[in-house]
């Protein structure tokens, strides 16, 4: 609630609708600074069919809102196909700052972040490792969201792939009274996760490949 800025909550209360990834949630929160806007669901099971009459109404003078569940719409959530919709009729599209899992998760890692990489989330299965293999060189510092009950397999297909001395940095319920990070190489993390069971969203941040050698003789 506390990441909530002054002007995100002015917008919200000054728009016309609120598109939110699940009404029962956001509700929650409008209520708690009282906005009584209204509220329609837009996830992505039914985003390609609303887009269309969302952008109609905004091309009829309407204000709209989109806010996600958590972090930031069009990062791992709804948002991408409704604002290329608003920008191909000719809308103008402002993003407000607001919180991403995925920054404090990365600027507290204790890894390099002049330069990263967002994966999200990974295949869950077809195309998985084909995935993880193409990103064995990758030198920039990784991003990768993940379900808490798969994170364990997650970080040991890292150290298959990578190798188990890989650093790494676990970072769990960003903002939230729980928040937790834990770093360390990918073997260490895994055990301290086999004996603790991870609960909450998750952010993995994982060291690149700095073993630039090896890369040149791959090349």
């Amino acid at each position: 609630m506390e990441d909530m800025t002054f002007r995100a909550i002015r917008i919200l209360k000054e728009v016309d609708l609120v598109l939110a990834e699940d009404t029962r949630t956001s509700s929650k929160l409008l209520k708690h600074y009282d906005i009584h806007n209204q509220l329609m669901s837009h996830h992505k099971f039914n985003e390609h069919g609303t887009s269309a009459s969302v952008v109609n109404r905004i091309l009829a003078g309407e204000n709209v809102a989109l806010i996600s569940d958590a972090g930031t719409p069009g990062i791992s959530d709804p948002g991408f196909f409704l604002v290329r919709e608003a920008v191909r009729a000719g809308i103008e599209v402002q993003c407000l700052p607001g919180a991403t899992a995925f920054v404090p998760a990365l600027v507290s890692s204790a890894l390099p972040c002049d330069r990263f990489a967002f994966e999200g989330f990974l295949p869950q299965k077809k195309g998985r490792q084909t995935k993880l293999e193409s990103l064995r060189d990758e030198q920039r510092t990784m991003i990768f969201y993940e379900s808490p009950y798969r994170v364990v397999k997650t970080l040991q297909q890292f150290a298959d792939t990578y190798g188990p001395e890989r650093q790494v940095s676990v970072c769990r319920e960003i903002s939230k009274i729980h928040e937790e990070s834990v770093r360390g190489t990918l073997a260490e993390v895994i055990a301290h996760f086999k004996e603790h069971e991870p609960k909450g969203e998750i952010v993995i941040i994982l060291a690149g490949n700095d073993n630039k050698e090896q890369i040149n003789k791959q090349k």
